[in-house]
């Protein structure tokens, strides 16, 4: 064998050994990486999210938040989505572990990062606004339902709206056959369109992790468990849906 062949064959090896380590990500990519990503992007949305309910003037109703949670979702999605998956929503990443789009092992890491950046975003939104607009927006806290008489109407608007939010995700992001790169705007168009739809019947919270700071930063508690069972509720059934009928060859369980 030649030396110019032992060098080519030396490249060839070295070459292989690049894309082996490329292809296999370590444990800081794997695992704590995608966390920080939900944190970050959590914070972020949610920081939007209340500081557009707090400083929403007269007149506006709900178009001022439903823009600009849709469209902080979608920007954040786009940008740090392919650390994580871009979640933010204890709901969403439910729905996608269901249809395999999320590592088990994730679940609760993911669920902790969110509620801990809700809880961040809240608080930043909290101390950039107006103290007297914060109390008078009860610190962006969902305070739509009043009286047990609503319940019924409210909760099963939160399982209908994250229904429609998260089988925009599974949907328009992980299932291969649907998957579009439209995806992050078509998810924060989502949002948009379900607090137009729905903010005056329960708020459209959609999300525990969006309920759970500015409850706690407001101590405002009354009704909040129908922010979160109605959301995980509604990926709970998406991800069944996805699995049994509405997903591809991979992700169906029947009718293969």
């Amino acid at each position: 064998m030649s030396s110019g062949e032992i060098v080519k064959m030396s490249i060839q090896e070295s070459e292989l050994d690049c894309k082996e380590h490329l292809v296999q990500p370590g444990w800081y990519e794997q695992y704590l990486q995608p966390c920080l990503g939900e944190l970050v992007g959590s914070a972020f949305f949610i920081f939007i999210g209340c500081a557009s309910v707090i400083e929403n003037p007269e007149g506006m109703g709900r178009l001022q938040p439903a823009l600009a949670h849709g469209l902080a979702l979608g920007l954040t999605i786009a940008v740090l989505g392919n650390l994580s998956g871009g979640h933010y929503n204890p709901a969403v990443s439910l729905g996608a572990w269901l249809i395999g789009g999320l590592n088990m092992v994730l679940v609760i890491p993911y669920w902790v990062a969110q509620l801990c950046g809700g809880l961040i975003g809240a608080g930043l939104a909290r101390f950039v606004t107006v103290a007297e607009r914060y109390e008078n927006a009860t610190g962006a806290a969902f305070t739509n339902i009043t009286s047990d008489d609503q319940l019924p109407a409210a909760l099963v608007a939160e399982i209908v709206m994250t229904m429609f939010l998260v089988m925009t995700v599974c949907m328009g992001a992980i299932n291969e056959r649907t998957r579009s790169p439209l995806a992050p705007f078509c998810i924060g168009f989502t949002v948009t369109v379900d607090i137009l739809a729905g903010g005056n019947i329960s708020g459209a919270c959609m999300n525990p992790a969006r309920a759970f700071g500015s409850a706690l930063l407001a101590n405002r508690w009354d009704y909040q468990w129908v922010y979160w069972v109605g959301p995980m509720v509604g990926g709970l059934l998406v991800g069944a849906l996805i699995r049994i009928l509405m997903g591809d060859k991979k992700t169906r369980l029947v009718f293969k």
